[in-house]
């Protein structure tokens, strides 16, 4: 295999139907679902926690503008999905958009990080709803598990096998093999009880709470008896820490509002998937910042700052004002925000695991479907492999692995917007014969005979997208993609001298230059129920923000990635490349080419030569949808 046909595979992209009906899976979501998922899925145990750890550490009673801050970061991203959710109503979320732009390589790394990320979300969340409960209880289900079942394998193992942990994720397994509109109830339910209880919070905390405390004195900070050391404390006022502070909270409470993408992997499980998925994300995120906005105000009011509890700061808030019984609903809060948790990280991992498998990347035998019309091997796959990971590790250390995922999922998806957003209709595209041509004469799109040059760069003459200008972007995302992320690696990890200021400073000048040169160039005019706005600023903020983010993360877990990385690898090269569903369209096209049936014939998906992106994906059929 020559090495131009070996990259060409790597890079053929995966050409769908937008047609909503064509699904294998069953169509039984509304909307609220939707936004139920979501809200459950973000607004998990993050808010009885969080919120209590920012404050006292870094924001103070100005924790209010870290959520802000983390939601405006979260909803940029937000945008970019919503908008790929009404261009592309197909399972498979982030792993599917970068499929059908930027190619089969890129695909496999999103799809397989997602993967991690929602196997250590799921068992993470199980140990947290087991650890929960035990001490509700009088953690007599830890006691016998040290003294009975220990494993005695310090810093490699956990202490002891999560049993109970293993069985929850179990019984949910089990309602998610059996329906996908049983699950949603299940999960509607248990987000109605944790906003009703957040609810409570946040009326008690205005109810009890008073403005003092959003302006201490400084005086009375520094002759508390809590700690000897006053700069943990910060200088009084609604901003103890200073600005810094703020834009350091902001960045911890960015990851209480991972979890939205979980809406996008429903797009062949909701009906009318074009409106319902934009509005499900826009709205649980929204409903999630208000959430967070008010608890964390409440929480602030109700007690000075600096007393708040790390890990348990609504029940003593609530000890704080003399309401100490509220803590049974705290508790009955927390569970059911645990349970809507796991069950927001359970329900899109075989989704995802379907998705690959249905594409030939993974193997075959896991996009089978149950007579209900639901993934259920992938969903005992996912089940299994989260309870190994729940019973054997102990996962605070891996838990950063969910970040690379995640973040980098996030990257892709708004880089695809830009990508999408400025390429050609796909009828031009794909016209592929001379009587399509034929057919096309006189609609051809302006410019595609034009020359590159400055006047063409800075100032196109088309209205219309055409193959030049869409080639222009293609470039300049690519070069802000290595430029965003050679900024980001100066900035963490450089000096303070002069040569490392000044190179940040030409990478941001030429950064700017590019997304002026993209945003010189014509859009498609499309129709979509949702689009992102202000395109390439938001997109490119978000591809920005991710990539910074993605850059704090230790050098251990960048090592942990490589390893699983390594093990991806081995599977998309040994297998994936060989076994998807474009390979065997290629190579069934080249069959019916050797037997004299002419080009005529060739299946429009089957070529990897084709051009990659669809920006309304209408007109063109899926071949080999579920060929397994």
């Amino acid at each position: 295999m020559s090495c131009s046909n070996f990259g060409k595979q790597l890079v053929r992209v995966k050409v769908i139907n937008s047609n909503s009906e064509d699904s294998r899976l069953s169509r039984c979501l509304n909307t609220f679902d939707l936004v139920a998922l979501g809200v459950g899925s973000t607004l998990g145990a993050g808010v009885y926690v969080l919120a209590g750890a920012v404050a006292r550490e870094s924001s103070g009673p100005a924790i209010v503008l870290s959520f802000l801050i983390a939601a405006v970061a979260s909803m940029l991203a937000g945008f970019c999905y919503a908008e790929f959710g009404a261009r592309v109503p197909k399972t498979g979320s982030a792993y599917l958009y970068s499929y059908v732009t930027v190619g089969e390589l890129w695909a496999f790394i999103t799809g397989w990080n997602l993967i991690l990320s929602y196997v250590i979300g799921t068992s993470s969340v199980a140990r947290a709803w087991s650890a929960t409960f035990d001490e509700l209880i009088g953690n007599p289900i830890g006691q016998f598990c040290r003294e009975y079942i220990p494993m005695n394998a310090p810093d490699i193992l956990a202490e002891y096998p999560d049993i109970f942990g293993a069985l929850i994720i179990i019984i949910l397994t089990s309602l998610l093999a059996f329906g996908v509109k049983e699950s949603a109830i299940v999960n509607k339910v248990f987000t109605c009880i944790n906003i009703l209880v957040l609810l409570f919070m946040v009326i008690s905390g205005f109810v009890k709470g008073t403005i003092k405390n959003w302006q201490l004195d400084p005086q009375e900070i520094l002759h508390a008896n809590y700690t000897t050391n006053s700069k943990s404390l910060g200088v009084g006022g609604f901003m103890p820490f200073g600005f810094a502070g703020v834009l350091s909270g902001a960045a911890t409470c960015f990851y209480g509002f991972v979890g939205f993408d979980c809406i996008a992997t429903t797009g062949e499980e909701v009906k009318n998937p074009q409106r319902a998925i934009p509005f499900g994300i826009v709205s649980s995120l929204l409903i999630c910042f208000v959430t967070y906005f008010s608890v964390s105000a409440a929480l602030t009011l109700m007690m000075p700052y600096y007393l708040l509890d790390s890990n348990s700061p609504l029940p003593a808030a609530f000890n704080y004002v003399g309401w100490g019984g509220a803590k049974y609903a705290v508790a009955v809060g927390s569970l059911c925000a645990l349970s809507t948790s796991l069950l927001g990280s359970m329900f899109p991992l075989p989704r995802i695991i379907y998705a690959m498998a249905r594409d030939g990347l993974l193997f075959s035998f896991l996009a089978h479907i149950s007579e209900r019309k639901s993934p259920v091997t992938s969903t005992v796959a996912a089940g299994v492999t989260s309870v190994f990971m729940t019973l054997m590790f102990e996962l605070k250390d891996l838990v950063d692995l969910m970040s690379i995922g995640t973040l980098l999922a996030y990257t892709l998806v708004a880089a695809c917007v830009l990508l999408l957003r400025y390429q050609p209709s796909v009828a031009y595209q794909l016209a592929s014969t001379q009587e399509e041509m034929e057919m096309n004469e006189g609609t051809i799109l302006p410019g595609v005979e034009e020359r590159l040059s400055f006047k063409t760069l800075l100032f196109p003459d088309n209205p219309e997208p055409s193959k030049l200008s869409g080639f222009t972007v293609n470039i300049c995302v690519f070069l802000l993609g290595m430029l965003i992320l050679a900024f980001s690696v100066l900035a963490v990890y450089g000096d303070a001298a002069v040569w490392n200021h000044i190179a940040l400073i030409v990478i941001f000048m030429t950064c700017l230059l590019l997304v002026f040169i993209i945003w010189r160039q014509p859009e498609n005019k499309t129709k979509l129920f949702f689009k992102v706005p202000m395109v390439p600023f938001i997109p490119v903020i978000s591809m920005f923000a991710n990539v910074y983010l993605m850059m704090q993360l230790e050098g251990r877990t960048w090592t942990k990635f490589s390893i699983w990385m390594a093990i991806g690898f081995a599977i998309y090269f040994l297998y994936g490349i060989r076994h998807s569903t474009l390979a065997a369209a290629s190579r069934s096209s080249s069959d019916t080419e050797m037997n004299g049936l002419g080009l005529n014939h060739k299946s429009e998906s089957a070529s990897p030569e084709k051009e990659a992106f669809l920006p309304d994906g209408i007109d063109v059929k899926e071949e080999n949808d579920g060929d397994l």
